[in-house]
């Protein structure tokens, strides 16, 4: 009788470093790690780490840009059965000391022009046993950290080891209310359900086990389709790391890491000229239309960017509108993967070419398989039937948010037997099967007793050729409760009526979701991530509209 298969992505990746050596993992800047260069320096991390008295289960937290060492420290903890967990550079104190200190972290891999805002915190952190700093031209220092390059140079590597597929991976998110939270995946649920999509997108044979891997990759390093992927995005978000990294990897693929202090188009697509990369991850309209207007500029001026190795453009987390779309099409013969979720899991996916972004309306998704529209007391609701429901995702679902039985329970239920992932998303199941997404229930505006869900205007006020970007909020209105309230910017150099604007929503959407106000505003306020920042965009309107905030 066989063994059973143990699903954990330190084997999958260890496997595929075993089949192709040689291959190029990861490229940042003018670094270029082999599989097997990249392989021994996780290891050696990893006996860095059990060396300095962490041991199975520790929690490792990498506060750092977009780097090479990033992915080896991943790839270093995943090696040692331990989690790694995501911190977001652009926190401050109270924030970077709650994912620190939450996350029961024992060490920390940071880079070194973070040492000051580590500094500011050193007394809150007593469970933290090393801090492991990684130069960067910064001249800042953590008193007390161990080199990381020294690590690499002295530390042996660690022997490859038993692992077990319910050691847990978590990646904290954000949110748009409270604190950031911990969300828990065992390894099998993860790595299997994420080199699954993989294989079944480019319609490869799913594996089996993790040692089924590497004949596949070394397929494709033999033919040279190895994905070649940039994610554009930051690797401390879900998108970047699992559609940017994880899964190019799984096929054997290389990360071709993009500096991500600041989002520079003309850079991007360099990039990927010179890399000739083939997919790249971006995050919805606020990296597409800067890209799209770079690529018409360099058009324009006669000097266009070689895109013509790219063949995927893929973005999760916020809209990516369909005038965005026909825009980035117009400079590159890719095809789209617009898929909608969030750390909770993916729910389902809008896909895009040359041929078929005619008429195409954003909000529109594919539903997955797995995924269901309910209502709250878990009814189906009826293709077609016009009835608002619960996106509820069934497939990749998580073990919970960690240490926070409250919020697990009320974010993951069980309809029929069934466990679902539903983190608050209300949407229509059409007759066609797709859905259309209406927005989160947090964020929904009552007028005159009517519902209104932000992102469904939000999607006729951007198709508006004037309008950059807009975030839809309610304010208090003496009449109907809440009033409709449009945040927006517009293209530079263009001016729009509000009547106007008002004019080609009403030819949209009834009349009662129209914005009653429209409030001009330099930039739309946004996460580093892209998502939409609903509580200052209302802080705006409510300042511009003469309202106390209540």
């Amino acid at each position: 009788m066989s063994e059973t298969a143990i699903w954990h992505m330190a084997d999958i990746w260890e496997h595929v470093s075993d089949a192709i050596p040689d291959s190029e993992a990861v490229i940042f800047e003018d670094r270029r790690l082999s599989w097997k260069d990249y392989e021994d320096q996780a290891a050696r991390i990893a006996q860095t780490l059990t060396q300095h008295g962490l041991s199975q289960g520790a929690k490792i937290s990498i506060y750092s840009y977009n780097s090479a060492e990033y992915l080896v420290a991943q790839f270093g903890a995943f090696k040692a059965r331990m989690c790694p967990i995501n911190v977001n550079y652009r926190y401050l104190e109270t924030e970077l000391a709650h994912v620190i200190n939450n996350s029961d972290s024992e060490a920390i891999v940071f880079q070194a022009a973070f040492a000051p805002r580590l500094e500011a915190i050193r007394d809150q952190l007593s469970q933290v046993k090393l801090f492991l700093e990684i130069e960067d031209g910064s001249g800042e220092h953590f008193e007390g950290a161990l080199s990381y390059s020294e690590a690499l140079k002295n530390s042996g590597p660690m022997p490859r080891i038993k692992r077990s597929d319910d050691d847990i991976y978590m990646l904290y998110t954000g949110g748009t209310t409270g604190l950031p939270k911990g969300v828990m995946y065992d390894h099998k649920t993860f790595s299997k359900s994420l080199i699954t999509k993989a294989m079944e997108l480019r319609g490869l044979p799913i594996p089996e086990k993790p040692a089924d891997v590497g004949p596949v990759v070394a397929a494709l390093a033999a033919k040279g389709l190895s994905p070649r992927c940039i994610p554009a995005c930051p690797l401390m978000h879900g998108t970047g790391m699992w559609v940017g990294v994880v899964i190019p990897h799984s096929l054997g693929g290389t990360a071709i890491l993009f500096d991500n202090k600041r989002f520079d188009p003309d850079a991007l697509l360099q990039l990927i000229e010179a890399e000739k990369a083939q997919e790249v991850v971006i995050v919805g309209d606020v990296f597409a239309k800067p890209l799209a207007k770079a690529l018409s500029t360099a058009k324009a001026a006669g000097r266009p960017y070689d895109m013509s190795s790219l063949r995927m453009v893929n973005s999760s987390g916020v809209m990516f509108s369909s005038d965005a779309k026909k825009d980035i099409l117009e400079h590159m013969d890719v095809t789209i993967f617009d898929s909608m979720g969030s750390t909770e899991g993916s729910i389902g996916v809008s896909i895009a070419n040359r041929d078929s972004i005619k008429g195409d309306k954003t909000a529109k998704f594919q539903l997955s398989p797995t995924s269901k529209v309910m209502t709250e007391d878990g009814r189906e609701i009826e293709p077609g039937s016009g009835d608002v429901g619960l996106l509820c995702n069934g497939g990749m679902v998580p073990i919970g948010y960690y240490k926070d039985e409250a919020k697990t329970a009320e974010t993951f239920k069980t309809f029929n037997g069934v466990r679902y992932s539903v983190p608050g998303d209300y949407a229509r199941l059409e007759a066609d099967g797709t859905i259309t997404l209406l927005g989160r229930g947090s964020t929904c505006i009552n007028s005159g007793g009517e519902k209104i869900y932000p992102e469904e205007v939000e999607e006729a006020l951007k198709s508006y050729e004037a309008v950059y970007d807009c975030l839809v909020v309610g304010v208090p209105d003496n009449r109907f409760g809440q009033a409709v309230t449009a945040v927006f910017s517009v293209n530079g150099g263009q001016t729009i009526e509000s009547a106007a604007l008002k004019n080609h929503v009403r030819e949209l959407l009834a009349d009662y979701k129209a914005p009653r106000h429209y409030i001009l505003t330099e930039k739309v306020p946004r996460a580093d991530n892209g998502k939409a920042d609903y509580k200052t965009a209302k802080s705006i309107a409510l300042k511009d509209l003469g309202i106390a905030e209540q």
